[in-house]
């Protein structure tokens, strides 16, 4: 069981219907990206994983190749839900994706039937669980027909291995195209995972129109942009930070003195929101009602407390919003 207390873990988080469903998700969801895996203590981990169901975050955000390496964050997940949290199984949501490559051979990425119905059957037996309560196409399939990947969305859904389904990284057209195929087969799209931030804003290209349209929910990933839309980088790169120890999503060819001057000018206007810059990102994206929930990422537990904060502030005057647009455009 949980070596924290539980009690009144629902009193400080706010829950939004996702699109037309009858699912409720918390305004933030803790993904376990690249950080979960292996190369993370367990004993971190179990902490991550009680900090956030403590604080109402009842979504779990996974996909097979989690880690690293690839499939250990579905590992660890299972075990420390076997292990301590077993009894509140019903109270979670844990989603699942498949799309990026898994194993070798023609077989083990993208989005064909025998992809997919492979990589959920091992999904579930690395986290020890019946079914899931999304399962995602990870990133369209250039070459596999769109109705063979919704067919099996599908067919997961009507064998029991995922109460709902959702896709990411689609862009608007192909989005439409893959929600009225659901349909056709009776399984509606429940989400859209993009990546979407300050920094990041193709998905207002039509594609949040289009979510809107289609009655389906929006859960953007990556919203401080890999730690830029943060304070941390004003003052140079911390030691413990991800561009000083891995490099691979954001290197410091990433901060250029264009963009650093950029975060500098949006930490003023947070500053006068009384929030850190990291707050006033996520809530920027929240203050969109089509947006459902939001992604976070965390190494250590008291990222996810911190993270919370952002939910006291979600309203944007016309001013601010405009300030925002002109500092992002290099007015």
């Amino acid at each position: 069981m949980s070596t924290i207390d539980l009690s009144g873990r629902y009193e400080s988080m706010t829950y939004r219907r996702c699109g037309k469903s009858g699912l409720k998700l918390p305004a933030l969801s803790l993904g376990l990206w690249h950080n979960f895996g292996h190369v993370n203590v367990f004993e971190n981990s179990k902490k991550l994983i009680e900090t956030a169901f403590s604080r109402g975050i009842t979504h779990f955000d996974l996909a097979n190749n989690y880690g690293p390496p690839p499939g250990s964050a579905e590992e660890t997940f299972g075990k420390i839900l076997h292990e301590n949290f077993k009894s509140y199984r019903d109270e979670m949501i844990i989603s699942s994706k498949a799309g990026y490559k898994m194993w070798d051979g023609p077989y083990g990425e993208w989005g064909s039937k025998k992809y997919l119905v492979s990589s959920l059957d091992q999904s579930l037996k690395r986290m020890k669980i019946d079914y899931v309560d999304i399962f995602y196409h990870h990133r369209p399939d250039p070459e596999t027909p769109l109705e063979e990947t919704m067919a099996t969305l599908s067919l997961m859904v009507q064998q029991g291995k995922a109460l709902y389904v959702g896709i990411s990284n689609y862009e608007a057209s192909d989005a439409q195209k893959a929600f009225k195929m659901l349909e056709e087969m009776g399984t509606s799209c429940l989400i859209h995972q993009p990546k979407y931030s300050m920094f990041e804003r193709w998905v207002e290209d039509g594609l949040m129109d289009v979510l809107a349209e289609n009655g389906v929910g929006c859960i953007p990933f990556s919203p401080l942009a890999q730690g830029l839309l943060t304070d941390k980088y004003l003052h140079g790169i911390p030691a413990d930070s991800r561009v000083a120890t891995s490099g691979v999503f954001l290197n410091e060819s990433n901060l250029t003195s264009e963009k650093l001057a950029i975060i500098a000018r949006l930490n003023e206007v947070a500053a006068t929101r009384n929030q850190k810059l990291a707050h006033m990102a996520i809530a920027w994206l929240l203050k969109d009602e089509r947006v459902t929930s939001v992604l976070i990422g965390a190494s250590k537990p008291e990222q996810i407390t911190d993270s919370i904060k952002a939910l006291d502030n979600i309203v944007f005057s016309d001013a601010e919003l405009a300030k925002i647009d002109a500092i992002l455009s290099g007015k």
